[in-house]
C-alpha cells in the first residue's frame, strides 16, 4: 500500500510503498480517508514529542478519518505503531475510534478532531469552565487557538479576549466571537512586552478566571507577571498550559506565585485521562453544527506529503486526502 513513511527519526515523510497492516484482536483495520497535519502529528513523527514511539520506519500520522471493515465511518486515534494516519489502511485499537456524526464531512472531521480536543479538554477537563466565566486565549490565532475561543463561548464563557502576535489574524478571531483582542509584540521587545503587560492588567483587574495558553515562552511570562500586577482584589486564575509553540521554557519569578491567586495547570496526554480525551472528540463532534464552528482547511492529495509537510498553513489546517 501506499503511505507518508518517516524513514529516520528527525526526517520528514516519503511517500511510498508500505506493508500492509492486520488487525489483531480488540483492533479495527480501517481504510483511511483523510489525515490531518498538526504540531502533534510533526513532532510524535519526528520522534521529539513525549509520546513517539521509536519504531522507524513508520507511517506518520497520529489520527484521521476512516471506515472500518464492517463499513462504520470513524475517526480514530494513535493507531498501533509502525502503522500511522497517513495511509491507504492503518491498524487502530477499537477504543480509540469514536463514530462520526452525518452531519459532517470527511475533512472537516479529521481537521477539527485534534485540535477540537485540544480546546474542549482544557477548558472543561482542566480548567472546569463555569458558565459566566472570563477566558483568556493566548495564541488565538492558531487552529486550536480559534476553536478555544468559539468552544468558550459555546460552553457559556460570557467574554472571551484572544491575544496573538498578527493583529489583522486577531480581527478574524474577533469576527467567530471573542469579545476583546490584545495583539503584541514581545520577543526582543522590553517597550512592546510592558504595553502588552499594561493592557492584560487591565483586564485581569476587571476579572479573568480562565488562560488558555498555546505560545508559552515569552509571552506567557508576561501574561503571569500581569495576574501578579493586576490591581484590586483579582479573581484567582486557572492558567492551562496546552502548547509551546513560542518556547519550551519560561522563566516563572516565585513572586508571581506569592502574590497572586493563580493555579498552573497543563492539559494533554497524560494530564488528561485518552477516554476522556476522546469523549472531548465526541462534544466537540456533537457541538459542530449547534455552535456554527468554524474551521478553515485545505486539502492536499497524500502523493505531495514531501512538498507539504513543513508549510505554515497559520490558521489553515491541512487535511491529506488519502481515499474515498
Amino acid at each position: 500500500m501506499k503511505a507518508a513513511v518517516v524513514f529516520q527519526a528527525g526526517q520528514s515523510p516519503r511517500y511510498a510503498d508500505f506493508q500492509e497492516p492486520s488487525a489483531m484482536p480488540g483492533e479495527e483495520l480501517v481504510s483511511v480517508r483523510a489525515s490531518a497535519l498538526s504540531q502533534f502529528t510533526r513532532a510524535r513523527a519526528s520522534g521529539r514529542h513525549y509520546s513517539a514511539q521509536d519504531v522507524w520506519p513508520a507511517v506518520a500520522g497520529s489520527d484521521g478519518v476512516g471506515v472500518t471493515a464492517d463499513g462504520r465511518r470513524v475517526y480514530f486515534a494513535l493507531p498501533e505503531a509502525p502503522f500511522g494516519a497517513m495511509a491507504e489502511r492503518t491498524r487502530v485499537k477499537a477504543d480509540h475510534c469514536v463514530a462520526l456524526p452525518p452531519g459532517i464531512d470527511d475533512v472537516t472531521a479529521a481537521a477539527i478532531a485534534n485540535p477540537g480536543m485540544s480546546a474542549w479538554a482544557a477548558l472543561v477537563n482542566r480548567a472546569a469552565l463555569r458558565p459566566g466565566e472570563t477566558v483568556l486565549v493566548n495564541g488565538a490565532t492558531g487552529t486550536a487557538g480559534r476553536l478555544a475561543v468559539q468552544l468558550a463561548k459555546y460552553l457559556g464563557a460570557s467574554k472571551v479576549i484572544a491575544t496573538a502576535r498578527n493583529e489583522a489574524a486577531l480581527r478574524e478571531v474577533g469576527a467567530l466571537g471573542a469579545d476583546v483582542i490584545v495583539p503584541f509584540d514581545v520577543e526582543g521587545n522590553a517597550h512592546g512586552a510592558k504595553a502588552f503587560e499594561e493592557a492584560l492588567k487591565e483586564q485581569f483587574a476587571q476579572g479573568v478566571d480562565v488562560v488558555i495558553d498555546y505560545l508559552w515562552g515569552k509571552s506567557a511570562e508576561v501574561v503571569i507577571a500581569a495576574i501578579a500586577k493586576a490591581a484590586g482584589d483579582a479573581a484567582p486564575v486557572r492558567f492551562v498550559h496546552v502548547g509551546a509553540s513560542s518556547g519550551a521554557d519560561i522563566a516563572l519569578p516565585g513572586a508571581a506565585l506569592r502574590s497572586s491567586a493563580i493555579v498552573l495547570m497543563g492539559s494533554g496526554i497524560k494530564s488528561v485521562p485518552w477516554r476522556e480525551l476522546l469523549q472531548a472528540v465526541r462534544h466537540v463532534y456533537d457541538a459542530y453544527g449547534p455552535a456554527g464552528l468554524r474551521i478553515a482547511t485545505r486539502t492536499v492529495p497524500l502523493p505531495q506529503v514531501e512538498s507539504a509537510w513543513n508549510d505554515d498553513a497559520g490558521g489553515t489546517r491541512t487535511v491529506f486526502a488519502i481515499g474515498g
